[in-house]
C-alpha cells in the first residue's frame, strides 16, 4: 500500500466523529492525500469543525508517524484498513467497518471462518469447562475461534482453541502494546507463538477503557460467522456481542443453564428470544457446516466461499434477485425494492432458493449461504 495514502487515511480515520463513512464523503472532493494538505478555510470547506481542523494540524501529524513507526518494528504488526485487500472480508461487510484496524501475528487468519465464544468473566467452573472443550472441538472441525482476551469464558475459549491445535484471534478492548488484563499477557504470547493474532482498533499504546468494550464486541461478532455465548448474567457485555451479532446478519448461539443461577439469565433470555439452543459442538458446527467444510478442504476466504466464482459460471434461478442478497440479512421487502419484483413473488422465489441451498433465512431477513460440497 502507498504509504502516503496510508498516512493521509490515518490522519483522517484518527480524527475525532470521522467514520468511514465521513471518509468516503470526503473522498468525493478530493483526493484524501490532497485533503490533508489543505489550509484551514479549504477544510471548513468541505465540512469539518474546528477541533476537528485543529487535529488534522496539529496533533494528528504525531499520531500518525507512532502508527508507522509501531508497524514497521516488527513484520508481525501490520494496519489495515478497509480499502486494503488484507482487511477481513466480514469485517468490510458491515455498514461501517472500524476505519482502521492493528493487527499483531499472522494476520491471514483474520481470512479464515471464524466462530465467536463470549461469556462472564465470572463463570462458573463447569462454564468455563465448557468453554475449554467446545473451543477445542470447534479448531478440530477447522474452524477459528475468535473471543476478547478477558477473564473467565474468553480465556478458557482461547486455550481450548489452543490446547486443539489450533489458532484464535482475540480483539482487545486496549492497544495492542497494553495487553489487558495483565493476567493474560502470557495468553497473547501463545496466541501469537502458536500462529494467531490480537486484533485492536485502538492505538497500540491506548490503554483499556470502559467505553473501549461495545467497539470490541461488535469487531468480535463482525469478523465471525457467527456467536456462541456460554454463560451471561442479564446485563454482560456479551450480550451486547449477541446484540451485534444480530445486527450484522450472523448467526446467535447460546448455551442453556439453570434459572437458579444468575449467570444464566442472560444466555437464557437469548434462547427465549430466538437464539438457536446449544447443547453441543456438533449443534454449532450443523449451522456452520459449509463454512467448516470449505475451513478443511479449501484454506480459501471467507468471501469467496460465500460468493463462490463457480456460481458465475451456472446459470443460476432467479439471478437479479440473488444478486441482491449478501453477507448481511436483506428484508423482503428491500428486496423487492430493488428487484421491482412484487413482495409476493419475491417470496416464492427466496423459498425456492432456500431449498436449493443458495440463501438462508436469518433473523431480519435473507443472506447468501456458501456453496460446497457436504
Amino acid at each position: 500500500m502507498n504509504e502516503h495514502y496510508l498516512s493521509a487515511w490515518l490522519t483522517l480515520a484518527l480524527t475525532p466523529r470521522l467514520g468511514v463513512k465521513s471518509l468516503s464523503r470526503l473522498s468525493t472532493f478530493d483526493d484524501i492525500e490532497h485533503i490533508v494538505r489543505y489550509d484551514s478555510n479549504l477544510l471548513a470547506k468541505i465540512g469539518l469543525t474546528q477541533k476537528q481542523i485543529a487535529y488534522i494540524q496539529d496533533i494528528a501529524p504525531r499520531e500518525v508517524e507512532k502508527c508507522l513507526e509501531w508497524q514497521s518494528q516488527s513484520a508481525e504488526n501490520r494496519i489495515l484498513i478497509p480499502t486494503d485487500n488484507h482487511y477481513p472480508s466480514l469485517l468490510n461487510q458491515l455498514s461501517s467497518p472500524p476505519p482502521i484496524l492493528f493487527s499483531k501475528g499472522n494476520s491471514e487468519v483474520l481470512e479464515l471462518a471464524q466462530i465467536a465464544m463470549v461469556g462472564s468473566r465470572h463463570a462458573s467452573r463447569e462454564a468455563l469447562q465448557t468453554a475449554h472443550a467446545f473451543a477445542k472441538e470447534f479448531v478440530e472441525q477447522g474452524l477459528v475461534v475468535t473471543s476478547g482476551l478477558a477473564l473467565g469464558i474468553d480465556g478458557y475459549a482461547h486455550d481450548g482453541a489452543l490446547k486443539g491445535g489450533g489458532s484464535t484471534v482475540a480483539v482487545l478492548g486496549s492497544g495492542l502494546e497494553q495487553i489487558y488484563p495483565s493476567q493474560h499477557k502470557a495468553l497473547a504470547q501463545r496466541i501469537l507463538d502458536q500462529g494467531g493474532v490480537l486484533v485492536s482498533e485502538f492505538l497500540p499504546q491506548a490503554k483499556a477503557r470502559s467505553n473501549h468494550f461495545p467497539r470490541r464486541n461488535r469487531i468480535i461478532s463482525g469478523l465471525s460467522v457467527g456467536v456462541l455465548v456460554v454463560e451471561a448474567a442479564e446485563r454482560s457485555g456479551s450480550l451486547i456481542t449477541a446484540r451485534y451479532a444480530a445486527e450484522q446478519g450472523r448467526d446467535v448461539f447460546a448455551i442453556p443453564g439453570s434459572i437458579h443461577n444468575p449467570n444464566n439469565r442472560g444466555a437464557n433470555q437469548l434462547i427465549k428470544s430466538g437464539a438457536c439452543l446449544v447443547q453441543k459442538a456438533q449443534d454449532v458446527l450443523d449451522e456452520v457446516e459449509i463454512l467448516v467444510n470449505w475451513s478443511i478442504n479449501n484454506n480459501k476466504s471467507v468471501k469467496a466461499v460465500l460468493f463462490d466464482k463457480n456460481d458465475a459460471q451456472e446459470e443460476l434461478p432467479f439471478p437479479d434477485l440473488l444478486a441482491n442478497v449478501g453477507v448481511e440479512a436483506t428484508p423482503v421487502d428491500i428486496l423487492a425494492d430493488r428487484t421491482n419484483i412484487p413482495v409476493h413473488e419475491v417470496m416464492m422465489q427466496l423459498l425456492e432458493l432456500e431449498l436449493l441451498g443458495h440463501v438462508v433465512a436469518v433473523s431480519g431477513g435473507y443472506i447468501r449461504k456458501g456453496r460446497g460440497e457436504l
